[in-house]
């Protein structure tokens, strides 16, 4: 289209007149009307605005080209939310018929030596996975037992959620979702376009072989390096906790109303959440 825009703004430095300009102005839009106006004959009720349409096509084409072309804007955008209303439901499905039996257990024995350290100190086994994540790409973090109960618990009563990480062109959506002891999180886009089959960018493991006798749980996070480096991995991590930690009301009601009355929660509600956060910070 702006190609033909330039070969007609060409052509009219060998046409004189302001009125063969014009009338080429008056067939593209009428072109483009008349293609839009054929499509719009499906609408119900085209026939009761039909008469007005007609008056409008003939006094002013482009203003009926641009009223148009706004309403198709309004009806995209109506599908484009009722598709992101459907991937919600759709994630919903799929971790309510996911049985525990089907999650693969997974011990603190597999990645420790629990002989070396099951009789030291809290401190000390704090510092020492501290210490054995620095050089790796992992990210860690250690917890009161009643921290990490009051996480999953909330965990269980909203397991789904979405979650924003700030990027240079604007905030990409993670959807998180809660099974066993994990926390998996995948881009809403992966989500949308793969479904059940998206691939995990960051999923979040807590031990909690230390939780009763040396009141810790330990966290580890295992992300794609691809897609997200160690500070989004973190922050990612910092925003589920602050939501499911169950301290602000207002972050409970748009967990609530995610898992609960998808079609009510509004994403711009998640972004004012972090730029408070980020403000405070």
């Amino acid at each position: 289209m702006r190609l033909w825009f330039s070969s007609i703004s060409r052509c009219s430095q060998y046409i004189t007149g302001n009125k063969v300009s014009l009338s080429f102005r008056i067939i593209m839009s009428r072109t483009k009307t008349d293609q839009v106006l054929e499509n719009l004959k499906n609408n119900p009720y085209f026939d009761k605005y039909a008469k007005k349409i007609a008056e409008l096509q003939q006094i002013n084409p482009d203003l009926l080209k641009e009223r148009i072309e706004e309403e198709e804007k309004k009806v995209q955008k109506r599908k484009e939310k009722r598709e992101e209303e459907r991937s919600i439901y759709r994630a919903k499905a799929k971790s309510e018929v996911i049985e525990a039996s089907h999650t693969k257990e997974v011990r603190l024995s597999d990645i420790m030596n629990m002989e070396m350290i099951k009789e030291k100190a809290k401190e000390e086994i704090e510092q020492i996975w501290t210490e054995y994540h620095k050089q790796k790409d992992y990210i860690c973090a250690t917890m009161e037992p009643e921290q990490y109960e009051r996480i999953f618990d909330y965990g269980k009563k909203y397991p789904l959620f979405l979650l924003p990480l700030p990027r240079k062109q604007g905030y990409e959506f993670f959807l998180s979702q809660f099974q066993g002891n994990k926390v998996y999180m995948t881009s809403l886009l992966w989500y949308q376009t793969h479904k059940e089959n998206a691939p995990e960018c960051l999923t979040l493991t807590h031990y909690t072989e230390f939780k009763d006798s040396k009141g810790v749980v330990l966290m580890r996070g295992e992300f794609d390096l691809n897609f997200l480096n160690c500070q989004e991995a973190q922050c990612l991590a910092n925003e589920l906790q602050l939501y499911y930690t169950g301290k602000s009301s207002e972050r409970l009601k748009l967990m609530e109303t995610f898992n609960n009355a998808p079609n009510d929660f509004k994403y711009n509600d998640l972004i004012s959440q972090l730029e408070k956060i980020s403000f405070v910070t």
